[in-house]
């Protein structure tokens, strides 16, 4: 069981891919769900579980929220995952071993594998993708930022890469994209830190955005998949800005 560190998970209808993380972190004595309106399975599928301790509130963004979840743990060492994560053995083994000798100015880097509708994704900007996930409270925490949250991190933070990885089950339907595209742009419109764009402008960003994917992340070496998730980020860039911009204009 590793020692001293609790398990912080945000779900929000996570029903499809929750089992599979909450048994992948069963050693864990303290996993703490937070879940913001789930009208599916999630709640009671975290309530069979328990080491799971199942909480129930607001969103406020990703960052606020998490920081939120982060304060209901039971230890100060955390390992934040999403509902459709799965540590590996490997990486839980090497999390005990670290967080023996770590110190509280230490964080836990860990490399997240995602996967889509059956296999990985190698490039379109998902390849490589080490990610801060282990970190002591005390030191650290998550940012404010609404959409794409991150651990802050300061001039004597170390940062130290761990053995295994996480199993980001990132896409089993391609729905989730759309959905996706409609919350996070709905977030960042609402948020009122978005820079206004005209219409022509925010056309040719959303070009870039596909063609950064494509082409610069060598999204076409992932096939139809690195297409789709090209074609979804040019989505998400054009909607973000558009309804800031009607929001603007209103």
């Amino acid at each position: 069981m590793p020692p001293g560190v609790s398990v912080v998970i945000i779900t929000r209808n996570a029903a499809s891919t929750l089992k599979n993380t909450l048994d992948a972190v069963q050693c864990f004595e303290n996993v703490v769900i937070y879940d913001n309106g789930s009208n599916d399975d999630t709640c009671r599928i975290a309530a069979s579980y328990p080491n799971v301790s199942l909480y129930q509130g607001d969103f406020i963004g990703f960052g606020p929220t998490k920081r939120y979840a982060v304060s209901l743990a039971k230890h100060d060492w955390i390992l934040s995952l999403d509902a459709d994560e799965a540590p590996s053995p490997e990486l839980i083994a090497s999390i005990i071993r670290w967080v023996s000798s770590a110190t509280s100015s230490d964080l836990g880097e860990v490399l997240r594998e995602n996967w889509m509708m059956g296999r990985p994704v190698h490039y379109s900007g998902w390849g490589d993708d080490w990610l801060i996930r282990l970190f002591d409270r005390r030191s650290h925490n998550f940012n404010d930022a609404m959409v794409h949250e991150a651990i802050s991190v300061d001039s004597i933070s170390r940062v130290q890469r761990l053995s295994g990885t996480i199993k980001h089950t990132a896409v089993t339907d391609l729905s989730q994209f759309l959905e996706k595209i409609n919350r996070y742009s709905n977030i960042r419109a609402e948020s009122g830190k978005l820079k206004h764009y005209s219409v022509s402008a925010i056309f040719f960003k959303a070009v870039f955005a596909f063609l950064r994917t494509y082409l610069l992340q060598q999204g076409w070496r992932d096939g139809w998949r690195g297409l789709v998730i090209s074609v979804s980020n040019a989505n998400g860039v054009f909607w973000k800005y558009i309804k800031s911009f009607v929001k603007h204009r209103a």
